[in-house]
């Protein structure tokens, strides 16, 4: 029987496999996407998750355009959140194109002994014996293993039928538009992030003199079509009009909503939900790529130990997933709570500017290399040696799951 069935391609799903393979396991990833695909999204790695992708030896994934911080406006103030310096050395985010990085990223674990990875792979129903999950339908065919991983997104359908839906705290949407930056624009080293009345505008640096500009807004009610307000919000926001002059779009804005909540915490034998599957945080503090990369190494670490033995290592990950993102989740709140309090974030802002070391305290916990409480990082016990990985490889075309 198969050790590990992965539902979701994604970042977290890809990521798991690669591990999961490399530690020996058998393993099949269904993705339900043909790639290279678009995802309305952010792409900024913070650098927590540029680490996770250098230990997989995935470092071009990561070759995207460097940026040194996050640089916070509101109204005419402007703050600057570098990150901190890790044993004297500056570490660096990097923003990354989804189009490419989550292809590569597929294609590598399609490479990877042991996994076999199919696209246009629809996943059914869980399949149940003797009380747990013991498989799923794939394009209607039954599909068993002693383990199956939910990564199929903030809207799984395997949360939903294991009945741990949450109800949402609230439901955001996120648009987003990509340029080509005329010759000669020099490009910014930092992530832009405009709290502006009722919305947030961010800036990416991608590679290739590109950039990403995403808005996040809570859904509202019928009006104005939101690539209509999206268009209008680029088009007044002083710090754009220089850095678009003669730029190309190269991309049609893209938009999606998602519930803000977590899945009901409870286990089910057999199944383990992972990334946005098991909960999303709001992505104002722009660590969505890099809480999936984070929480998909801490899987593995369990998974790789504990699959010989049921269920017993269930929750101890759970309360060690919930661990690593709680530093994610307070700032998370307070970020959201500035966004709705203007008054309060202009006063925030101009006394964070005196303080640069406070700053860059915030901007770590962001990259995921700072901590308000608690650990930050998997054990050392569940990392894997970087010497000990192999070097990327061409990769063939994925299977089909038809």
């Amino acid at each position: 029987m198969l050790d590990v069935l992965i539902c979701g391609g994604g970042v977290a799903g890809s990521a798991l496999a690669i591990f999961l393979g490399r530690a020996g396991l058998s393993v099949q990833l269904f993705e339900r996407d043909v790639f290279p695909r678009e995802k309305p999204c952010g792409e900024g790695l913070m650098p927590a998750g540029v680490a996770v992708l250098e230990r997989l030896g995935l470092a071009e994934v990561a070759r995207g355009a460097p940026f040194l911080g996050v640089r916070y406006r509101f109204d005419k103030r402007c703050v600057e959140a570098a990150f901190p310096r890790v044993n004297g050395h500056a570490i660096y985010g990097r923003g990354v194109r989804r189009k490419y990085s989550d292809r590569l990223l597929f294609q590598t674990a399609a490479e990877t002994s042991g996994v076999r990875a199919y696209t246009d792979a629809r996943v059914g129903g869980l399949f149940w014996e003797n009380g747990r999950v013991a498989g799923v339908t794939v394009n209607g065919e039954l599909r068993r293993a002693r383990l199956v991983v939910a990564a199929d997104g903030a809207h799984s359908r395997i949360r939903r039928e294991l009945g741990l839906d949450a109800t949402p705290s609230g439901k955001r949407m996120g648009i987003r538009v990509h340029y080509r930056l005329a010759p000669g624009r020099e490009q910014s080293r930092w992530v832009d992030v405009s709290l502006r009345r009722g919305y947030e505008l961010y800036v990416t640096p991608l590679a290739g003199g590109e950039v990403l500009i995403a808005a996040l807004v809570n859904v509202r009610g019928s009006g104005e079509p939101i690539h209509k307000t999206f268009q209008r919000w680029i088009f007044v926001e002083p710090a754009l009009a220089d850095l678009l002059d003669g730029a190309q779009q190269i991309s049609e804005p893209a938009c999606a909503s998602w519930p803000v909540s977590s899945a009901r915490p409870r286990n089910n034998p057999g199944v383990v939900l992972l990334g946005d599957a098991a909960g999303s945080i709001d992505p104002i503090s722009g660590g969505g790529m890099t809480h999936a990369l984070l929480t998909a190494e801490l899987l593995a670490g369990y998974v790789r130990n504990g699959i010989e033995s049921g269920e017993q290592w269930m929750n101890s990950f759970e309360r060690q997933r919930q661990t690593l993102l709680a530093n994610f989740r307070r700032l998370t709140r307070a970020l959201l709570w500035l966004a709705d309090h203007p008054a309060a974030a202009a006063q925030s802002l101009a006394a964070f500017k005196k303080f640069p070391p406070l700053l860059s305290f915030f901007a770590g916990v962001a990259g995921g290399v700072s901590r308000l409480s608690g650990p930050i990082e998997a054990p050392k016990a569940l990392r894997f040696d970087r010497a000990c990985l192999p070097q990327m490889r061409s990769v063939s075309r994925p299977q089909t799951g038809r």
